[in-house]
């Protein structure tokens, strides 16, 4: 059960991502998509995008 359970994991953190389409659905500014952009190019895993993702609070 482990190992399977460690298994999708990691499919779904190498799950491959527009950067666009990363930005629309979590809500990210353009400059953020920018940014992520050139960071790592058009598209990236899920890992890399999550991990490097910057979201200003919404209350400052």
């Amino acid at each position: 059960m482990e190992r399977f359970a460690e298994k999708l994991e990691t499919d779904a953190a190498m799950k491959v991502w527009s950067v666009h389409d990363f930005c629309q659905r979590y809500r990210l500014c353009e400059d953020e998509e920018r940014r992520l952009t050139s960071l790592f190019g058009m598209f990236a895993t899920a890992r890399e995008l999550l991990n490097n993702a910057q979201r200003t609070p919404k209350w400052r």
